[in-house]
């Protein structure tokens, strides 16, 4: 369990005030319990337990220990894994730590009890709310890191928050299921980029090659460099999604389908809200360059 420090700060989302520690490795944790809060302000406790039951959960926090702890206890875990989804599996935040050696999450005892979960995890669990309440979240945690310091402002972009870990699940996901001993360079090669570019022509509707072409000034970015906030938080919410469906074995072509529906849902869901407002309004003020519509891509 990663050891405090003694800070302590608080952000907002939709009137709910959330309640942020820091940890000796400098990570963030942020507090699902006052998150919970926005679903069921009397029994955050049960909503907190309900999002852990659910496989995907499990599988999403699982794959963050592995990147992050090394001292994961992978048989716990599968044991926990094997048996979410059933009407009888019950896991509380307390039995995750204790069985798994888990550092993504840390309960607080006593009069003013809660849960905390690293960034990464806080910002899953705040989608798994509403992706709205994701982006106040987002936009309040940013306010906080500007606040800290103008350079800290400057380096924490909008990629960082919602990219940089669904990134890494995502291509261990086909590193561990879809590469192969007996596979060449290329042809492990085609594959990355093959499963980059089912993102790309989903949220685009081309792919990164195709882009290249039509921007030839542009040799030092790619189509993601543009793209808008909705489509960064589609993306990352596309990254996991698509980890989980690579590890389920299935394939390219079904979870094709899947995402195209899930990325119709995200953006329908998100477009024109004012979270998105605000969180572009926010950049503006401190030098973060985000197109606010496609209009301002390179052609």
């Amino acid at each position: 369990m990663p050891k405090e420090k003694n800070v302590n700060d608080t952000i907002k989302a939709k009137g709910v005030e959330i309640s942020v520690i820091s940890a000796q490795d400098k990570d963030d944790y942020i507090s699902l319990t006052d998150m919970a809060k926005f679903k069921n302000a009397e029994s955050a406790g049960f909503v907190i337990q309900n999002w852990l039951r659910n496989r995907n959960t499990i599988e999403y926090i699982g794959l963050w220990e592995k990147l992050n702890n090394p001292n994961f206890n992978y048989l716990e875990f599968e044991a926990i894994r094997q048996s979410a989804g059933l009407n009888r599996f019950v896991l509380t935040p307390k039995r995750w730590i204790s069985d798994t050696n888990a550092i993504g999450l840390i309960t607080k005892q006593g009069k003013y009890a809660a849960t905390f979960a690293h960034k990464d995890i806080a910002f899953k669990f705040a989608a798994w709310l509403s992706v709205e309440f994701e982006l106040y979240v987002i936009k309040d945690y940013q306010r906080l890191k500007e606040s800290e310091s103008h350079q800290t402002a400057l380096d924490w972009n909008v990629k960082r928050i919602l990219s940089k870990v669904n990134y890494k699940i995502h291509t261990d996901a086909v590193k561990d299921n879809l590469i192969t001993d007996k596979l060449t360079a290329q042809e492990r090669s085609y594959i990355y980029a093959n499963e980059a570019d089912l993102f790309n022509v989903i949220l685009f509707g081309k792919k990164a090659w195709e882009w290249k072409i039509e921007n030839p000034n542009e040799k030092d970015k790619n189509i993601r460099d543009y793209a808008t906030i909705e489509e960064l938080l589609v993306l990352a919410n596309l990254e996991t999604t698509n980890a989980l469906l690579i590890k389920q074995g299935i394939s390219i072509e079904e979870r094709a389908d899947e995402l195209r529906k899930l990325a119709k849902t995200l953006l329908k869901q998100i477009e024109n809200t004012k979270g998105v407002k605000d969180l572009k309004q926010l950049h503006n003020q401190i030098g973060i360059n985000t197109p606010a519509d496609k209009n301002d891509k390179p052609k």
